[in-house]
Parts: C-alpha cells; structure tokens; sequence
C-alpha cells in the first residue's frame, strides 16, 4: 500500500537494541546460576544492564512523544518497549535475590530455569530482529517462547516439591522457593512480550 509520508524505522532499531540487552541479562544470569562465585561482581553487572534497559526505554518513549509516523501503531510501541523491560527487571531481581540471600551454591533446577530463560530471551531477540524485515517469521520464535514457559513453568513447580522433600532448613526453603518463583516469572514476562510481538506482526502482516 502506498504510503504518503515515510515511516520512521528507527524504532526497530531501538527494539532490536533493548533486545540485545535483555539478551546480555540473560547470558550473565545463567552464568551466575552455573559458576555461582564472585556473586556481587556478577549481580552489579546484571544491575548495570537492567539500567541500560532503562535508559532504551525511555529512549524509545521520549522518540515517540516527537515522532508523528510510526512504522507500529503507538499503543503496540509502549506495549512491546514495557514488555521488554519486564524481562530485565526480573532477571535482575533474581540476581539481587540471590546475593541478599547469601546463597553459597546452586542449584540443578536453578541452573535449568537460568537456561530457560536464556533460550526464552533469544527466541525473543530473533523475533524482534525480523520486525523490520518479513513479518511473517516473527510468528515460529513466539510459539516457542510459548513452549519454553511452559517447560519454566514444570521446572519450578517440580523444583518446590523437590525442595520441601529433601530440604530440612526452613529458612532454605524460603529463599529457594523465592528464587525458583522469580526465574519462572521472568520466563513469564518472556512470554508477555512474546504475545505483545504476535500481536503487531498480526496486525501488520
């Protein structure tokens, strides 16, 4: 269809930027869960992402309020950008639950739900990365980070049954049970934008 006035493309752009940040959160989170050593370097660095995440957007929000053509519609951009920094923010409240907890090793549920998420947060980053492009391809990586909710989500209910059967220390019980209910979350805010990102490439298929 032609269009009388061009379209502003730096929103993908920007989309695709805060992706690769959540992107880099969820490589450092997994790396924490997996070597579980110099806590606090790694929790500070995740910090440091979720502040960047921050930074895009308000970045991507500040861009709309002055830009009158947009390549989605305005609602889609807020959703998408929001949904986005959901993620990050609960990656990086598992990383600070973590430390204040002065947990001293991890767990294999732990380390499976850090890989999830990791897995979760490149279908999204591939998604997002087709929004400029075909449309149409965006729709396979949402359906697995459907699929990969799903599997968080058996993973952290199996995880719990586990602790409270082999775990004598009450207070243990709690933190991990905290913990395990955070990583499962940010899957679960994986799959928000994953919806939110159907939605506009529906839309504008």
């Amino acid at each position: 269809m032609f269009r009388i006035l061009p379209r502003d493309q730096e929103f993908f752009l920007m989309f695709e930027k805060a992706a690769q940040n959540i992107l880099d959160g969820a490589e450092r989170l997994k790396d924490l869960l997996d070597n579980f050593d110099n806590l606090k370097e790694r929790a500070r660095a995740i910090e440091e992402i979720e502040h960047k995440g921050d930074t895009i957007t308000h970045d991507i929000v500040r861009k709309l309020n002055t830009t009158f053509i947009t390549p989605i519609e305005r609602e889609d951009i807020l959703a998408l950008a929001s949904a986005i920094d959901d993620v990050i923010d609960l990656i990086h409240a598992a990383a600070t639950r973590i430390t204040l907890y002065k947990l001293t090793e991890s767990t294999p549920q732990a380390k499976e739900l850090g890989f999830l998420i990791l897995k979760s947060v490149r279908e999204l980053d591939r998604g997002i990365s087709h929004l400029s492009k075909k449309m149409d391809n965006v729709y396979d990586h949402c359906v697995e980070v459907n699929s990969l909710e799903n599997e968080a989500d058996r993973v952290c209910r199996d995880a719990i049954a586990f602790l409270f059967d082999n775990e004598k220390d009450p207070i243990m019980i709690l933190k991990w049970k905290e913990i395990y209910e955070t990583l499962e979350t940010a899957t679960d805010r994986c799959e928000d934008a994953a919806n939110v990102l159907e939605g506009v490439a529906l839309k504008n298929a």
